[in-house]
């Protein structure tokens, strides 16, 4: 069985890369979708597209309808949504996901270090598991599709 995973969250880290090539080295059936991690096209998709804004809050604006559809699309399509939770900001794009995933249904896997678990205890409870590392995840995948433990 082919599973779809919808990798959302922070973009300053590879930790995307790390699930896809250890899930590659597992021998997963897995495809994986992401939203746009250049932060800058991210940002600025909207004005490129569909021009200038002076006001910031209209900037941000238009990117942000634009990117949605990106992102409703793909959460819509996966099996699994993984939200990576990162260190340095506060990803509140990522946690609105995470609601969107599990009032979708979605299966919801949650990646963050130990201390954000009492900021993230809402979020965390929507969770079928919640991973401290992007290894975690894979064996997660893993245990999912083949039903086999970590060695």
């Amino acid at each position: 069985m082919t599973l779809s995973i919808y990798l959302s969250g922070e973009i300053h880290t590879n930790w995307r890369d790390e699930i896809e090539s250890g899930c590659a080295a597992a021998g997963l059936d897995v495809t994986f979708s992401a939203p746009v991690t250049d932060h800058d096209a991210s940002d600025d998709c909207g004005v490129a597209i569909l021009g200038a804004e002076p006001d910031k809050f209209w900037h941000d604006h238009k990117g942000a309808k634009l990117n949605a559809i990106r992102t409703r699309k793909a959460i819509q399509d996966a099996d699994i949504v993984v939200v990576r939770f990162g260190e340095k900001y506060k990803q509140w794009n990522a946690a609105f996901d995470a609601g969107m995933a599990a009032a979708l249904g979605k299966s919801l896997i949650v990646l963050h270090s130990a201390e954000h678990q009492h900021a993230l205890k809402e979020v965390d409870a929507a969770a079928l598991a919640v991973a401290e590392t992007p290894q975690q995840v894979v064996q997660l995948l893993t245990y999912v599709q083949r039903g086999t433990l970590p060695a």
